[in-house]
């Protein structure tokens, strides 16, 4: 009886240690000032288990998303929502996003065209951006597009400086 009572506590023991090995600690996050947008519900719950090989952890946060230990790609639903910008834009799986490198090596990637807005924060260190926006995009893409699309300079027009007239237009004159 004293052996059974042993390898009992034993497995237990064990059991405990294995389960305890899989945690990591909870990712402190700050909400954003809309992740209680409904549709950040429809993105969040449709998050993927892995991001660029990175897996997924617990946050403290509505609306967030963390991968990788340690965190190597962060997701905030309900940023602000942008307007015209003069970032870069980049489009991945017909996602648009402006991507903020001034804090390289990590990268904010917010998406552009859609609403609520989402920011995707990547350690690039660790793994690359477009990998993890590929990953993510599936659940962005339940967010609503709201018109706004990202050109380039030959889409522009532009302006000349002289007349004031625009590049391909005809003056009346």
């Amino acid at each position: 009886m004293r052996i059974s009572r042993v390898v009992v506590a034993a497995a237990a023991a064990a059991s405990l240690v294995a389960s305890l090995a899989g945690c990591s600690a909870i990712v402190p996050l700050q909400a954003a000032d809309d992740s209680n947008n409904p549709g950040c519900a429809d993105v969040i719950v449709r998050l993927p288990e892995n991001v660029a090989g990175q897996e997924r952890r617990e946050t403290n946060a509505q609306a967030t998303g963390a991968w990788g230990s340690p965190t190597t790609v962060l997701l905030y639903c309900g940023v602000e929502v942008p307007s015209a910008s003069t970032q870069r834009c980049i489009q991945i799986d017909g996602i648009y996003w402006l991507v903020d490198d001034s804090q390289k090596p990590s990268y904010v990637l917010r998406s552009y065209g859609r609403e609520p807005a989402i920011d995707v924060v990547v350690d690039t260190t660790q793994t690359g951006t477009t990998p993890a926006l590929m990953d993510l995009s599936r659940a962005v893409s339940w967010t609503t597009p709201n018109g706004h699309v990202c050109t380039d300079l030959d889409d522009a027009e532009i302006i000349d400086g002289d007349s004031g007239a625009g590049a391909g237009t005809e003056s009346g004159g």
